[in-house]
């Protein structure tokens, strides 16, 4: 299994708004909690650790240059 880094989400704004919505009134530290516990989740969800690699990869990329 490969990546899917195409467009593949059929309602991005509604994403963004649940994912907002869900860290409403956490401090700062609940939402790191919160983000970590996501990422596990999803990376279960997936289920192939080649995949998972390849998207912490390219998401440490992607933060990494924005800071360059």
């Amino acid at each position: 299994m490969l990546l899917n880094t195409e467009s593949n989400m059929q309602d991005f704004d509604a994403f963004y708004e649940a994912l907002i919505e869900s860290h409403r009134d956490l401090t700062t530290a609940q939402s790191h909690e919160m983000n970590a516990k996501l990422v596990l989740l999803l990376a279960n969800h997936v289920g192939e650790l080649d995949v998972v690699r390849d998207a912490l990869r390219r998401a440490r990329e992607t933060v990494l240059a924005t800071k360059a």
